[in-house]
């Protein structure tokens, strides 16, 4: 499917691996010219050159630290008008609820609440002066099913679900959409990390913390970047304009729901 978005230009935070990249990848592959970022320069460069060889696309590698002024500066100053933003960044690692300090829970305030909200302020109005925006934020499950020690990162996350609702509704009119998408449990460094903690939080091992998690996706398996980048290639499409204010689920069938 042509996405309709060549030639549009993307901002995908936190994108030198992981679900980042895979979403670089497929707006890359779309025809965008990607503004990539990451903290480490040479995983960056490393991740540009790739995408770069596979689609031909132009690809700015920034390296900053989104969470601070001078880091969104630097993105901004990459690409003054972008079209599609997709917001992203690590989250804490999980954690006793017990254990969460108030500087832990501040902390996750700002990189997964305040840092994202701030990136939406300063290119929002652009977009709707110039007819399209697509702006996805890359959340959680746990936004919608409890994850265990994972209370801080889905606090946080919720907030700036039910923060951006609203505004979703504010710009809809001028064809700028606002969306989140919600992993589940992903071929990633950070579900790597996060599944090393919970063995040591729960006193069993890495094994068979993995397999507790795979046992609770009906799929089977972890899923992969790649397929998480390309539903966020059509959630940022020219097809996608009448979708707004929405949360995609993602996890293999792991949340017991019916709506």
């Amino acid at each position: 499917m042509d996405l309709g978005i060549a030639g549009r230009t993307a901002i995908i935070c936190a994108s030198s691996k992981g679900l980042g990249r895979g979403c670089a990848e497929a707006l890359a592959q779309a025809g965008c010219t990607v503004v990539i970022n990451g903290r480490d320069a040479t995983t960056l460069e490393a991740t540009a050159a790739a995408i770069r060889a596979a689609t031909g696309a132009t690809v700015i590698a920034v390296v900053a630290d989104v969470s601070t002024k001078a880091g969104q500066d630097a993105l901004l100053a990459a690409a003054p008008n972008p079209d599609i933003l997709v917001n992203n960044n690590g989250g804490p690692p999980p954690k006793p609820f017990r254990q969460v300090t108030r500087e832990g829970l501040l902390e996750g305030v700002v990189q997964n609440m305040a840092t994202p909200l701030e990136l939406v302020q300063r290119v929002i109005d652009g977009m709707v002066e110039r007819g399209f925006g697509r702006i996805i934020n890359i959340t959680s499950a746990s936004v919608v099913t409890p994850l265990t020690g994972l209370d801080v990162s889905s606090a946080a996350r919720a907030g700036l679900t039910a923060f951006l609702a609203g505004v979703a509704r504010e710009v809809a009119h001028a064809n700028v959409t606002i969306n989140n998408i919600l992993p589940g449990v992903f071929d990633t460094d950070r579900i790597k990390t996060a599944t090393n903690k919970v063995a040591e939080m729960q006193g069993i091992s890495i094994e068979q913390a993995t397999k507790n998690r795979l046992a609770a996706v009906p799929a089977g398996r972890l899923g992969t970047p790649d397929e998480f980048g390309k539903l966020c290639g059509f959630v940022a499409s020219a097809h996608a304009g009448y979708i707004t204010g929405q949360n995609f689920l993602i996890d293999g069938g792991a949340f017991r729901g019916t709506f």
